[in-house]
């Protein structure tokens, strides 16, 4: 009986993935490769990432060095895959911590409505006078170029933007029947939030952690291609492309642009497992 139940459900997992959109697929295996390539980039780069060779600078891609070398003879392959590290745990930390104070402002708004919804919304609108990636340069030029400047300053740049759409879904399920039965069977707001109200606002919470991941590595990867954030010669993608900027001018671009497709392919392929899962359980009104 367990063997046939397990049958049962592989057949309908390989079902679904046969219905499934070929540019979804794609997506998911980019997206998995992307984080394949940051956990096991020691195992698969075959260079030390910031190794010099000023005897091979703009090396062509070969035998040794497949996708080529920068003006400072550093293996390209290398520097992704090391790069995909920082390029990804930046925007995880922004999601993890706008999400998580952006949820919570959002339930507490919903739940207690009145005056504490009116002031709430109130703050909302202010922070959005101050846009993410303006606090993020604001805060650089204060606090120093480095990872968690502008890292803590989108994170609380992404907060009302969260909040706001959070809330208004928030607010349509805290005036459902079945939050009022709860009250009425003497339930604890706390308890009605959080084992009730959380789990149907996940769908919404997946989609817009999705949408906020995409633009969180763009904005940072600006952040670092102004020179404001990750400093040479540490691996990122923003970083990457700063730095083969001038070599563009002497016919060599590769640096440049691998690293500029490598956030390309990874923020259109987010949008696109993004876009798939708002229309598989019917979320809308995601945005950032």
């Amino acid at each position: 009986m367990t063997i046939d139940l397990a049958l049962g459900r592989r057949r309908i997992m390989f079902r679904r993935l046969a219905r499934t959109s070929p540019v979804v697929l794609v997506a998911a295996v980019v997206i998995g490769l992307v984080v394949l390539a940051a956990v096991l980039a020691p195992v698969l780069a075959p260079h030390d990432p910031h190794a010099v060779d000023l005897l091979n600078p703009y090396a062509g891609p070969g035998a040794d060095h497949l996708l080529g070398t920068d003006a400072s003879g550093r293996d390209l392959l290398s520097r992704l895959l090391y790069g995909a590290r920082l390029s990804l745990a930046g925007p995880t930390v922004v999601i993890m911590l706008s999400m998580t104070v952006g949820t919570v402002i959002a339930l507490v708004a919903a739940w207690c409505g009145g005056m504490v919804d009116a002031v709430i919304s109130r703050c909302i609108e202010i922070l959005f006078a101050f846009p993410g990636l303006v606090l993020a340069v604001v805060s650089v030029a204060v606090f120093g170029a480095g990872f968690w400047a502008p890292v803590m300053a989108l994170s609380i740049g992404y907060v009302p933007l969260v909040a706001r759409v959070l809330r208004s879904v928030a607010l349509r399920e805290r005036n459902l029947p079945y939050v009022a039965a709860l009250q009425i069977q003497g339930v604890t707001p706390i308890r009605i939030a959080l084992r009730h109200l959380l789990p149907n606002l996940m769908p919404m919470i997946i989609v817009q952690a999705g949408i906020g991941f995409a633009y969180a590595m763009l904005d940072l990867a600006a952040v670092s291609y102004l020179g404001l954030g990750l400093q040479p010669p540490t691996s990122d993608w923003g970083v990457m492309v700063s730095e083969g900027q001038a070599s563009i001018i002497e016919g060599f671009p590769q640096q440049s642009l691998f690293a500029a497709l490598v956030v390309l392919v990874t923020v259109v392929s987010m949008n696109v497992l993004c876009g798939w899962f708002a229309e598989r359980y019917d979320v809308t009104g995601a945005q950032l």
